[in-house]
């Protein structure tokens, strides 16, 4: 009989290994299916900054689930179909940017946990629940124990909360955003700058304290993050590869 998938991110990171991701914000599923097909354990889909709407969203994890690739999408804020949509198309695991504090924490894990952990509405027939084949009490119990919440630490606000944060049960991983918190501090893209390095610092300390994992992006360099400790990695992005491959091609032609 058929079963659901598993997160491969989940299941690398609960055995104490290293996972990475890649960012799509282009729209052609194709692209999520190169970057699967080499190798990456997740593709990072962005709804926060890039307009990608839920057909093509689905789409792309189709085409990552095709090469056993987790997709992680980074939510848009709002109503709380925002949140469980991509789940129901069987994302591996959701993103929330700009967690500002505990009470926005146990409202995400309301909106998007099952019982008992929270009140998410079921339905169960959409490609998580294998389309109504999946029995109504394993549907939930699978849900809450193998796919990923994620909240993004992007602003100093939440820090005086972090380890009431990493203790809330249905929460999996803080993840820090350096670019946005340099800027949210005075200091864009100075990822230099003290109060970069005590967060980065923080936020992997606090996190495995409380028995969460840590993640972010790899700036400066995917060795540094996991020598600070973290567990999942952004290592880069199709629009900046494409940038970089046409800027060589382009000096090649005019030298």
């Amino acid at each position: 009989m058929i079963s659901p998938r598993k997160s491969r991110v989940l299941e690398k990171m609960r055995k104490g290994q290293k996972a990475i991701s890649y960012k799509l914000n282009l729209s052609c599923p194709r692209v999520a299916e190169i970057a699967a097909q080499s190798g990456f354990d997740a593709i990072w889909i962005c709804q926060e900054h890039v307009p990608t709407d839920h057909v093509t969203m689905e789409a792309q994890i189709l085409a990552a689930k095709a090469y056993d690739c987790d997709c992680i999408v980074r939510v848009a804020k709002g109503p709380y179909s925002n949140f469980i949509r991509p789940l129901e198309a069987d994302a591996a695991g959701i993103m929330i940017p700009h967690l500002m504090s505990y009470e926005e924490a146990e409202e995400i894990v309301n909106t998007v946990r099952f019982q008992p952990l929270g009140l998410r509405p079921v339905d169960g027939g959409n490609a998580d629940g294998l389309f109504c084949k999946l029995d109504f009490k394993e549907y939930i119990k699978f849900m809450n124990q193998n796919r990923l919440v994620i909240v993004q630490i992007e602003d100093p606000e939440p820090l005086s909360e972090l380890d009431k944060i990493c203790q809330l049960d249905g929460i999996d991983m803080i993840f820090f955003g350096p670019g946005d918190f340099s800027h949210a501090i005075g200091h864009p893209a100075e990822f230099d700058h003290p109060e970069i390095h005590r967060v980065r610092k923080l936020v992997v300390e606090t996190a495995h304290k409380y028995g969460k994992f840590a993640g972010t992006v790899s700036v400066p360099s995917l060795a540094q993050c996991y020598a600070e400790g973290y567990d999942f990695v952004n290592c880069g992005a199709d629009v900046a590869a494409i940038g970089v491959n046409c800027d060589a091609i382009i000096k090649n032609y005019n030298e």
